[in-house]
């Protein structure tokens, strides 16, 4: 079992930013993929953005493009969700992710089936 623990969120309004976090055990196999999810009420959870800590390679989904960033400490120890521009449709709860790599032959280390560890997330609302 690796512990993730998720800060950070809480209420803003449109247009500003939050940073979520999430720390870590480090930087191990079991979480050489992390990410970030995000669930909103009778929507299905949704892969926002991951990261490969292997090579630091990054995937984003395209409503945050360009608004969120993902990233991590020097030691590795803290995941980071910066986000910025909010929107109301950004409002959810969300949820840190790891998970050993899987296969990296298509290009992306991070595949839905890796993520086996996940933190007890984080509410943000975001208000007009």
């Amino acid at each position: 079992q690796v512990p993730l623990v998720e800060s950070g969120g809480g209420s803003v309004q449109a247009g500003g930013s939050k940073r979520l976090s999430c720390t870590t055990s480090g930087f191990t196999y079991s979480t050489m993929c992390m990410g970030w999810f995000r669930q909103a009420p009778g929507k299905e959870r949704e892969d926002i953005a991951s990261i490969y800590r292997g090579s630091d390679t990054t995937v984003y989904t395209d409503s945050v493009k360009g608004r969120f960033t993902i990233s991590q400490s020097n030691d590795k120890t803290t995941l980071y969700l910066q986000m910025n521009s909010l929107k109301p449709e950004d409002s959810a709860m969300y949820y840190c992710a790891a998970g050993a790599p899987g296969d990296c032959r298509s290009g992306n280390c991070c595949p839905a089936y890796v993520w086996n560890h996940w933190g007890q997330g984080t509410q943000v609302t975001v208000s007009s």
